[in-house]
């Protein structure tokens, strides 16, 4: 059996990021800092990192792999302080290095500072020139992004933020520390999430309020476009503005990147996904026996074509939920002779069936191509793809890790070609209008980039061919 979920991951769009700062005297900050990066594993599961500040030093554990794999409890123990900021990373191809792993830490004799970032950074180019003959270790934007902050005008941080930002493209949702301060700021345009809650008395913020739940903080409220906020002994403040603020939330967050129990901009995900599903069978609908989705980005939107169509939702991919992310992959040979990895279909329940398989998107084909295949080896009667966003042909410049435009299958073709490709009877994703419904959000308030190409802004940026990785 082929591996489908292998192909699956390597095939989706990841988001590149979870980032995680807290303030909190009288807490464990290394621990809480770790559960919450546990809970934003789905965005980036390459590489973890948490630095941790007592006012005066300023200690970190950063190494490739996931949360759980990279700390434990004597590590953790060994981290101690009061401010602290962590982050999960996704890496491009040939990126997944320790060099690149978050936060960056910039150390010179009297002054630390800490960042970590989710988004691409797309003048990095222009900014690693000014930068002139600055010695760097990895090969992200993110380390540019930092220099660039240290080396603008002011004596304390706070100013060098503030002055060093406006000068700054593309997409940045991001917490950073010094020694005495938490700091957070998100790009002008707000493409990533990025939220503010209260634990206790202090103050925490993360990519998603998923993470909040996760450590018992309750959601006070976004992190405003272009907002500068900055968290210490006296409190929370706001500290600048960058630019004019011009809402721009990646649509796509809502299809795949977040997580379903997340709330992004006052919808809840799952909400937005079920919502999906009911338009897509309302626009398509279909006879059938049975609707499934592919484990576990599709279930929400299939739960709400099941409930508006009539058709009994089941499972017909059983995926083996103890297989994690590993960095031992089979060999070619070993897939070949048709070892049952991640997923095994139940061939009793899908043979002589329709079945509608729903999913959120389809990025090169590969996954849909195959998942078909093994179904029609079942015994699958008829299998109807329905797909809860519309095609998508456009690379993304902002945070999301996506391949060339001639590498997506939507790209040049259409529904029809791309169905007999895939091999189903019948194809249909979900209108743009659908999806900008689904969301409650105001069309003019999301980028939909991926799906139109109508960027919000000039973007001059070849990232596959760029020296820098997009974050």
């Amino acid at each position: 059996m082929i591996d489908i979920l292998a192909i699956k991951r390597r095939e989706a769009l990841h988001d590149h990021c979870g980032v995680f700062g807290i303030y909190a005297p009288r807490e464990d900050v290394a621990k809480i800092t770790y559960f919450a990066l546990h809970s934003l594993q789905h965005r980036g599961q390459e590489s973890a990192g948490i630095a941790v500040s007592d006012g005066i030093k300023l200690r970190s554990i950063r190494n490739l792999g996931l949360v759980t794999s990279v700390f434990h409890e004597d590590n953790l123990n060994k981290l101690k302080g009061y401010i602290g900021i962590g982050h999960n990373r996704y890496s491009t191809t040939g990126g997944n290095t320790k060099n690149n792993v978050q936060p960056v830490i910039l150390s010179t004799k009297h002054h630390v500072f800490a960042l970590a970032h989710n988004g691409n950074i797309v003048n990095v180019r222009e900014l690693a020139k000014k930068l002139g003959n600055v010695k760097q270790v990895s090969s992200s934007d993110t380390e540019v992004l930092a220099l660039t902050i240290y080396r603008a005008k002011g004596e304390k941080w706070k100013e060098k933020i503030i002055d060093a930002l406006p000068v700054v493209k593309g997409a940045y949702s991001i917490v950073a520390c010094s020694k005495k301060r938490l700091y957070a700021f998100r790009d002008p345009w707000g493409f990533r999430p990025l939220i503010i809650g209260k634990l206790n008395s202090f103050y925490v913020i993360a990519s998603e309020t998923c993470a909040l739940e996760t450590i018992g903080a309750r959601f006070i409220r976004d992190v405003a476009p272009g907002e500068i906020i900055q968290i210490d002994k006296n409190g929370f403040k706001v500290i600048g503005q960058i630019g004019n603020p011009n809402l721009k939330f990646c649509l796509f967050e809502y299809v795949y990147l977040a997580r379903p129990d997340s709330i992004l901009n006052n919808e809840l995900v799952h909400d937005v996904r079920h919502k999906c599903g009911e338009m897509l069978a309302s626009e398509a609908p279909i006879a059938a026996d049975l609707v499934a989705a592919i484990p576990d980005s599709g279930t929400s939107a299939a739960l709400g074509f099941a409930a508006s169509s009539g058709i009994p939702f089941g499972e017909v991919l059983i995926k083996n939920r103890y297989i994690g992310r590993t960095f031992i992959q089979p060999e070619q040979h070993i897939r070949e002779q048709g070892v049952k990895i991640k997923f095994n279909p139940m061939k009793k329940i899908i043979f002589g069936k329709r079945i509608v398989i729903v999913d959120d998107s389809i990025v090169r084909g590969t996954t849909m191509k195959k998942i078909v295949e093994v179904l029609r080896k079942c015994g699958a009667k008829e299998i109807h793809l329905r797909i809860c966003s519309p095609p998508i042909r456009f690379p993304c410049y902002f945070g999301v890790d996506t391949p060339y435009k001639k590498q997506f299958i939507a790209n040049g073709k259409t529904v029809s070609q791309i169905r007999k490709f895939l091999r189903s009877d019948s194809l249909h994703y979900l209108s743009l209008a659908g999806l900008i419904k689904a969301s409650g959000q105001n069309e003019s308030a999301l980028c939909t980039a991926c799906f139109t190409g109508k960027y919000p802004m000039n973007v001059n940026y070849n990232f596959k061919k760029d020296i820098f990785e997009k974050r």
